[in-house]
């Protein structure tokens, strides 16, 4: 047994039926960003971005199809990436299966792997065990795309999502949607986003720290200054 068999045992509601829901359901917001105790070095943006979104996901999860749309709004108007990771609990019937089938469709394209996700979130409420794959033929159907009867032969889509969810393990993720602002501002790297009304407020944070240590004086010291000189300005 496996370290993903050991773990745990309708269409898009309107954007305001989303934010009351979340504001009702969970915490106010994670800003101790730091208190996180598993291994967090997956909590970064990728390369070439100062700012992202790293969120931890199942398919199958309602929250996590409620909290799309509120992803999707936020990547697009601060033009940042989203990372996702796949977190298939282990207890619903058809998440991990979706999750291969998303990763063959990333095989294609990205885009059209990021299209299959979102289009399982909104259909989330129609899925069954039974019909999941039929379900992803009438996606590939409704884009002319024709699949395979069997779409991870050798298994190695299947690898790729347990080896995401070892990843979550490691981070010391235990629900979902488990979603972070992540950065490459010294200051703060990563801020944990339980309530996701605040995601906003918490990525407009995270930019007002990267404006301001971009526009701060370099602590730097000059050539030929001692190592004593760099440490006190270091901690001014």
């Amino acid at each position: 047994m496996n370290n993903y068999e050991r773990y745990y045992k309708g269409s898009y509601p309107t954007m305001k039926t989303i934010l009351r829901m979340l504001t009702m359901a969970l915490p106010i917001i994670a800003i101790a960003g730091f208190s996180q105790t598993g291994d967090t070095s997956a909590l970064r943006p990728p390369k070439g971005s100062n700012v992202a979104i790293v969120v931890f996901e199942d398919l199958e999860c309602p929250t996590c199809a409620y909290v799309e749309p509120i992803l999707q709004n936020a990547i697009r108007n601060y033009k940042i990436p989203l990372v996702r990771y796949d977190f298939p609990i282990p207890s619903h019937s058809w998440s991990f299966e979706a999750h291969v089938q998303a990763r063959y469709f990333d095989t294609q394209s990205k885009q059209l792997g990021e299209d299959f996700r979102r289009w399982i979130f909104a259909n989330q409420n129609r899925i069954t065990k039974r019909n999941l794959h039929g379900m992803m033929e009438q996606f590939a159907k409704e884009r002319h795309i024709t699949v395979p009867t069997i779409i991870d032969p050798s298994g190695e889509l299947a690898g790729k999502v347990k080896a995401d969810f070892a990843i979550g393990q490691k981070v010391g993720i235990s629900y979902t949607p488990a979603a972070y602002v992540v950065s490459n501002s010294r200051q703060t790297s990563y801020i944990e986003v339980k309530d996701l009304s605040q995601l906003f407020s918490v990525i407009d944070k995270i930019d007002a720290e990267l404006t301001a240590q971009a526009l701060a004086p370099s602590s730097k010291p000059a050539k030929g200054t001692s190592g004593k000189s760099t440490r006190k300005s270091a901690l001014q």
